[in-house]
């Protein structure tokens, strides 16, 4: 054997989706592999480079992700040992998306996509590993145009990589017949039927098909006469699926074997009785209910009720999502700029039914939604800000302002989103005045924290804006940057607000429960669990002059890579934020709620302890926190 290859397929067996292997396999890869030796800087692809025949895998070193956006180079990702990356020829056409370089002196595994396909479609676990990573790579972020990218794909309005691993409709009543059909015969019947296929079967297990392409490739060119049977043109073996084939695997299908059709079966083998068949066409019209294409429906909207079918639709596609375990990062992703559309529809329709508003303004979310983490139906949180004006206009122009916020709210609570029960809305006239008077409120918030009784709230430090002008959510940024400079007290306060929130394990690593009340004996996730990692977050974001992430996913990804001595915590921290999310999304999905309030008995022991694995970071983000900043003043 090969002592390289062993070498090389000894360190993959280490790693996912080749520890799905055997190491005989790994090793007919490894010999195929090329090892590449990259230079500190070195670019291995760059943006617009044609792709590779090959994806790739870190040996050693570390290797960085990124695009250019604004004339300015934006690290997406970083690959450390054992990632793979590169995987966009598996699934696009188009060029690279990003640019890889190497961050330190590192050896890369370059393995060809010809050599790996067939590993991929004998192995499910593999295929779904692939998928996974196609529709998202741990980390996303937008290019100058607005566009969602990751490693492999990219989000825009007419298309999403969500689209992949939507649920397929197909024609579960196909045309058979059986091998003793002479083609003449066959060919009347699929002419009969206005079928360009037939199944042919034996005891209606699947055995071969025959194409229009069959018929003009075969029978037209007289390479077989019409009286021949049907096995002699058939192509067999099928390719057969079950009947829940994702969109994604669907098309990879279709790509590796170079077919045109797929044969939906009761256990998707060949042994099994047939379904329905899946054909290229069905994946056509499966891509018309995409992201973007409920994007458009959102720019189409006149009413309240047409948005909401839009927001009933996004919550179809979060619960296939979660079915089909696509990375809750990416859903999020998805999610959020629908939710975005929805609100700025709403707005773009108030202003419609208002007239032309008397300056310029910037409206935006806050929260959840101003995070992008709004799966769920939970309330609404917003503010306004529009521009300095004569002091002789002032009151006009904010009575403008406050008409259009309570028309906005009110559209979007008929769509499902309930007004913040503490206020925290565009139509409270505290939170719709002039740039000028924002200054002056930020300033006091971040200045002077605890000496007035507008207590600072966090939510508005994670602010997205939705419709207006981006110039106006410039200076608010540029500002909150300047004021966390140097400003030791504003930490003393954050830090103990964080420090504050109720644990949620007690001392015998037993769940803390509510122990009065409508939900007396249930978990409040939120409180407990998720909100303490979003204000954490934010804290440390804040602390380290980080601009432009409001994710708290990101902001963690993010701090991991501006803080290696801490990454493990970080990434801890990022990766519970998902599992704490995606337990309270299926609970609020499954009893149409904001799943806020979890019954421990009710999960699953799996989940049970995914949930308490989930806050074992906690702790150590805690004395983080305590570690990192002066908590003296407020504590």
């Amino acid at each position: 054997m090969n002592a390289i290859a062993s070498r090389i397929a000894d360190f993959l067996k280490e790693h996912l989706p080749f520890s799905n292997l055997s190491f005989d396999e790994l090793t007919q890869i490894a010999t195929n592999i090329r090892v590449i030796n990259l230079e500190k800087n070195q670019t291995l692809f760059q943006i617009n480079d044609k792709l590779h025949d090959s994806f790739y895998v870190v040996a050693s070193g570390v290797v960085n992700l990124s695009v250019v956006s604004d004339a300015e180079e934006t690290l997406l990702n970083k690959c450390v040992e054992g990632e793979i990356f590169g995987l966009r020829p598996f699934f696009a056409k188009n060029n690279y998306m990003m640019t890889a370089k190497a961050r330190e002196e590192s050896i890369i595994y370059a393995i060809p996509i010809a050599t790996f396909k067939p590993f991929v479609a004998q192995n499910t676990e593999v295929l779904n590993f692939l998928l996974e990573s196609f529709a998202s790579t741990n980390y996303s972020s937008n290019d100058s145009k607005g566009n969602l990218i990751s490693d492999t794909a990219i989000f825009s309005n007419s298309k999403s990589e969500t689209q992949y691993f939507q649920s397929l409709t197909y024609n579960k009543s196909p045309l058979t017949t059986t091998i003793t059909s002479v083609v003449k015969e066959t060919a009347q019947l699929m002419t009969e039927s206005n079928s360009d296929f037939v199944i042919v079967t034996d005891k209606n297990y699947p055995i071969g098909i025959v194409t229009d392409s069959d018929m003009r490739s075969k029978i037209a060119t007289a390479r077989f006469p019409m009286t021949s049977t049907i096995d002699k043109i058939m192509s067999s073996p099928v390719i057969a699926v079950t009947e829940n084939v994702s969109l994604a695997e669907a098309q990879l299908l279709l790509l590796q074997y170079s077919v045109s059709h797929l044969c939906v079966t009761v256990d998707g083998t060949d042994k099994s009785e047939v379904k329905g068949i899946i054909t290229e066409h069905d994946l056509i019209v499966a891509q018309a209910s995409n992201p973007g294409v409920l994007i458009k429906e959102i720019k189409r909207s006149q009413e309240p009720k047409d948005l909401r079918k839009v927001r009933l639709k996004l919550a179809e596609l979060i619960q296939t999502s979660l079915d089909k375990n696509i990375p809750l990062s990416h859903v999020m992703n998805v999610a959020g700029e629908i939710n975005t559309a929805i609100l700025k529809r709403a707005v773009e329709i108030a202003i419609i039914e208002l007239g032309s508003a008397p300056a310029r303004f910037a409206w935006f979310s806050i929260g959840s939604q101003g995070r992008k983490e709004q799966l769920l139906l939970t309330d609404q949180d917003s503010f306004l800000i529009f521009e300095d004006v004569a002091e002789a206009k002032y009151r006009d122009v904010k009575d403008y302002f406050i008409k259009l916020s309570k028309k906005t709210v009110s559209i979007l609570e008929k769509v499902g989103y309930a007004p913040c029960p503490y206020g925290h809305n565009a139509s409270n006239m505290i939170w719709c005045k002039s740039l000028t008077d924002w200054i002056k409120q930020f300033n006091t918030w971040m200045n002077t924290p605890g000496e007035n009784s507008d207590k600072i709230s966090g939510i508005f430090f994670d602010y997205e804006l939705v419709i207006g002008e981006s110039k106006i959510e410039e200076a608010i940024s540029n500002l909150v940057i300047k004021n966390t400079e140097k400003n030791s007290l504003f930490f003393d306060y954050l830090g103990n607000d964080t420090l504050r929130k109720p644990a949620p394990l007690s001392f015998f690593k037993k769940f803390n429960l509510e122990d009065e009340g409508i939900y007396k004996d249930k978990f409040d996730i939120k409180n407990r669990a998720i909100m303490p990692l979003v204000d954490a977050a934010r804290l440390f974001t804040l602390s380290n002059h980080i601009k432009g992430i409001n994710n708290t996913y990101l902001r963690f990804k993010q701090l991991a890579i501006s803080n290696p001595a801490n990454s493990e915590v970080f990434l801890a921290c990022a990766e519970a934020f998902l599992v704490l999310n995606k337990i309270r999304t299926a609970e609020g999905l499954k009893n149409d709620n904001d799943g806020q309030y979890i019954t421990i008995e009710n999960l699953s022991k799996a989940d049970k302890e995914k949930l308490k694995n989930a806050l074992n970071p906690m702790k150590e983000l805690e004395d983080l926190i305590k570690d990192s900043f002066q908590l003296t003043q407020f504590s």
